[in-house]
């Protein structure tokens, strides 16, 4: 045991009744509501009409934790198949792969759908909520602090946190003390959520390519965490599904930043030309 590290919660939910409320859905709404207020204060500083934000999150977060929620069931359900390999299980490993990436492009999905209606541009509304985004799930990753889970190697460092035996994963029984990476991975968030907006002001970038430098960005933390997060978590090609998610998610921004560089000119049509002819009578008439 370190001299100094940082204890685990004792309990993760509570029981009101015939409810059960989990410390991890509370980190969750928290990071939604600080999400969707800084959205709308950005929103509003860009000139954009009050209401909006709340509009589109409206929409936004219902379809973002559908994402998350068929994410989570799809995995939990797939080892009912006693390890046969069948079309539902190829359909869950395959969720793993998209798990927040996947969440947030439902939630612009559903944000599309609420400027549609709204008859708002898309493109200010993701650029106010690339940073909100950074920060919310910086918030919301908190909860793994209470499920004693996303953590990464044995550490006796000071900011090493403490983990129960109950939730330590096979092979690591007998240590007390992890690298906490949900904490790196939200210390991640947070300096992005702020680079994002130097960046935005800094560089005059449109709202669609501020939203793929957050896209960018919390892939790139992703990675990293991946890499430093243990236990049994599936994989392929050597390397873990989630790693793989942000590798696709990284690409994917960065090409469509290239895409939407300023003074990139699209493709000119190509006119046919109009010839003069003159008919029978003497009149000039174009073709």
């Amino acid at each position: 045991m370190p001299l100094a590290s940082i204890p685990s919660p004792g309990h993760a939910a509570w029981r009101l009744g015939p409810l059960t409320v989990r410390a991890y859905a509370l980190c969750v709404i928290a990071g939604i509501v600080v999400a969707v207020a800084v959205a709308s204060r950005r929103y509003r500083h860009s000139g954009g009409r009050a209401g909006v934000i709340l509009d589109a999150a409206a929409w936004a977060v219902p379809f973002g934790l559908a994402g998350a929620l068929a994410h989570v069931i799809l995995l939990s359900t797939r080892h009912d198949f006693h390890h046969g390999y069948r079309l539902w299980h190829a359909a869950t490993v395959g969720v793993a792969a998209i798990g927040v990436p996947g969440a947030v492009a439902l939630g612009a999905a559903g944000a599309w759908i609420a400027c549609r209606r709204a008859g708002a541009r898309l493109g200010p509304v993701v650029g106010a909520a690339a940073p909100a985004l950074a920060f919310g799930l910086a918030v919301g990753g908190l909860g793994n602090w209470w499920a004693q889970q996303f953590y990464g190697r044995p550490s006796t460092w000071w900011w090493a946190v403490q983990i129960s035996p109950t939730h330590r994963v096979p092979g690591y029984e007998n240590y007390a003390t992890f690298q906490p990476v949900y904490l790196y991975q939200s210390l991640w968030e947070v300096a992005l959520g702020f680079a994002v907006i130097w960046a935005a002001g800094r560089l005059a970038l449109s709202g669609e390519r501020t939203f793929m430098l957050g896209a960018a960005g919390y892939a790139v933390g992703g990675f990293w965490a991946e890499l430093l997060r243990v236990g049994p978590l599936p994989s392929a090609l050597g390397m873990r599904y989630g790693a793989l998610g942000d590798i696709v998610v990284f690409v994917l921004a960065v090409a469509g930043m290239y895409l939407t560089r300023p003074g990139r000119r699209p493709p000119a049509r190509a006119h046919p030309r109009r010839a003069l002819v003159e008919d029978s009578s003497g009149d000039v008439m174009s073709v």
